[in-house]
């Protein structure tokens, strides 16, 4: 039975609104009664400020153009800021990535204009204890901890000799330094190390972590003991321990997630209170917040209109400042009373909403991909109000015979130690709204499920990823959701890998659209950043050609039959424009149908209003060509 044609519904979602719609919010931080936060701005490039929110309600910017607060350390950077004991705000500037104070009179420049870059920033005592990154002219990348006095600015160097650090932090009495660390080939979620350094005669020891386990966030409970978060059970669970490795007790064990993975740096999952509590995000995929008691060890859910949160929590005494969201709630700035219970919204990365009946309402599903393996994912169906099933185009209403069920696409995340979760996107209500559904797909090597998920990646990229995207696929046509001949497929960076290496080995897809996707392993490992360069080892295997050449989609191009969009920003330090424009040339070659884009002034991930706007119809009129 020959395929409907895809007549789309008419939406109200524009591509403007979904461009607009991009205003990133993180980072918040809390004094008494203000809260900070860090914004993106797309409509201004993508540039991000500082925003601060009084006790009376008023809100401020705190840097107005052309200041930009984005720390380039690792590349994905973090935290960009931080909040001095008086109120001031220290940021990293992105276009020099020195450190400057806000005055009353503007930014004034903390350290020396020399390349160095800063991240995971403290204050302390008049100090500034960051994570610094130091380029050298023989290309060489050295790291340290570094402490900064506010009134001079020049860095003192406190510890170095590992490849990586993170979370620096000092103990109450000031003696103790505490951080994360960790060396190649590892990544931060494979293993690292808690070690402490007295800061009087620099003596240094390991508290707990190694080369298979992961341990996160530290946070001195008293001057004798941390809490931390540590994968050994399996899980990132809560433990405190001893300063010296002694007295490892585990707060909350459980099956679930009490952390994200450290793509970026200055993130805190949990919070201490001022009553000793913790206020702690736990779930499997999504995370919710809850109030834990570490001696009684009783985890309490707060009652909050958002079902999850992203790893970024601060507070003071008995508030709580953290970035929640829902499927229906914007990703919003939130600040909790606990001792009233009040929650307010105080910033919302969408002011304006369309009809809620035009979103789409998220399913949580698992499915059984190849060799009994059990697959999670995030389905959103079609969905648009104006649309009965009487008035809807024949071959895009509810699913039934082939032909007769709508058009799907499925999504795959990047990193590829990532993990999609249920908040508001008007990108996918976009789509779904139009007749085209989306599925998520939490493929093996994802987050949100513990080691055991995410080391199903191990030397398996381009292979265990590919036929969990091919699964969501086949399992999409067998529940009778989708026209198995109008399911496409699409992702970014390593999702932007998955989409060429399904397109290579299977033909289950009528198309596929990567945003600066990786398409050579070689080239990566030979011109990516610092932070990455030994991935591909973890990931795939030593560089051996012929090994790369069974996985890397420019090697497997024969095996494309379908056309493809592929999307790539010309600045992007982290995927070349060559792995992009390599695949493109080599499908032109052989015939296969392809438009490739590029955008000037574009890094990895797009920050522009006007590129995602336009990236957007393109995405949507690829769309109508291969459904139609």
């Amino acid at each position: 039975m020959p395929a409907v044609p895809y007549i789309p519904w008419p939406s109200p979602i524009a591509t403007s609104d979904v461009a607009r719609s991009g205003r990133g919010l993180g980072w918040p931080a809390v004094r008494g009664e203000q809260v900070w936060w860090a914004e993106d701005r797309p409509e201004e490039g993508g540039r991000t400020t500082i925003m601060r929110r009084a006790a009376d309600g008023v809100r401020t910017e705190l840097l107005p153009a052309p200041w930009n607060a984005r720390t380039r350390v690792h590349e994905y950077g973090g935290r960009p800021y931080t909040v001095t004991d008086d109120g001031r705000v220290v940021f990293a500037n992105l276009e020099d990535q020195r450190l400057y104070v806000v005055e009353d009179d503007g930014p004034r420049a903390l350290t020396p204009d020399d390349g160095c870059r800063y991240a995971d920033m403290s204050v302390r005592d008049g100090q500034i204890w960051a994570v610094q990154e130091r380029h050298d002219d023989d290309g060489k990348v050295v790291r340290a901890i570094v402490s900064i006095p506010l009134d001079s600015g020049e860095p003192v160097e406190r510890v170095t000799g590992n490849d990586f650090y993170a979370s620096p932090t000092l103990s109450p009495d000031g003696e103790l330094l505490a951080y994360i660390c960790w060396n190649h080939p590892r990544m931060p979620w494979n293993g690292t190390e808690l070690r402490l350094t007295r800061l009087a005669d620099g003596s240094s020891w390991t508290v707990k972590g190694g080369t298979s386990e992961s341990v996160l966030a530290p946070q001195f409970l008293d001057d004798s003991h941390l809490c931390l978060i540590s994968d050994w059970s399996g899980w990132w669970n809560l433990y405190r321990i001893g300063i010296y490795g002694t007295s490892s007790q585990a707060l909350f064990p459980a099956e679930e997630e009490f952390a994200w993975p450290l793509w970026n740096l200055g993130g805190q999952p949990y919070a201490i209170l001022g009553d000793g509590r913790l206020a702690v995000l736990h779930g499997q995929g999504d995370m919710r917040l809850g109030l834990l008691d570490p001696d009684s060890g009783t985890l309490t859910d707060l009652e909050v209109p958002y079902s999850g949160w992203l790893p970024a929590l601060a507070a003071d005494g008995g508030t709580l400042v953290g970035v929640g969201y829902g499927p229906a709630v914007p990703t919003s700035i939130v600040r909790v009373d606990l001792a009233t219970g009040r929650v307010e919204g105080l910033r919302r990365a969408v002011e304006e909403l369309p009809d809620v009946a035009y979103l789409p309402k998220p399913e949580k599903v698992e499915f059984t991909g190849r060799f009994g393996r059990r697959v999670h994912a995030i389905v959103y169906p079609p969905t648009n109000p104006d649309m009965s099933p009487e008035e809807q185009p024949e071959g895009a209403g509810e699913a039934g015979e082939a032909g007769e069920a709508p058009p799907y696409v499925v999504s795959v995340h990047g990193g590829p130690t990532g993990h999609a979760v249920t908040a508001l996107d008007l990108e996918k209500a976009f789509f779904t709204s139009r007749g085209i559904g989306v599925i998520d797909v939490n493929f093996s090597g994802s987050t949100g499920y513990g080691r055991a998920y995410r080391e199903r990646l191990r030397g398996q990229w381009g292979v265990v990823d590919v036929e969990d995207a091919v699964a969501a696929a086949e399992w999409l046509v067998s529940s009778g959701r989708a026209d198995p001949r109008r399911i496409a497929i699409r992702g970014g960076s390593a999702g932007g890998w998955t989409v060429m290496a399904a397109c290579c080995r299977s033909d289950v897809f009528a198309g596929g659209v990567s945003y600066y996707g990786v398409s050579a392993l070689g080239p990566l490992n030979e011109h990516t950043h610092d932070f990455e360069s030994r991935y591909v080892e973890w990931l795939v295997g030593p560089d051996d050609p012929a090994l790369y050449a069974t996985r890397e989609p420019l090697a497997l191009v024969d095996g494309v039959r379908c056309p493809m969009l592929l999307l790539q920003g010309l600045d992007d330090p982290v995927v070349p424009p060559e792995q992009s424009s390599a695949f493109a040339d080599a499908l032109a070659e052989r015939g296969v149908p392809c438009t490739y884009l590029t955008f000037e002034g574009e890094s990895h991930g797009f920050r522009r209003a006007e590129t995602r706007s336009a990236a957007l119809a393109a995405e949507l009129a690829f769309y109508q060509q291969i459904f139609g």
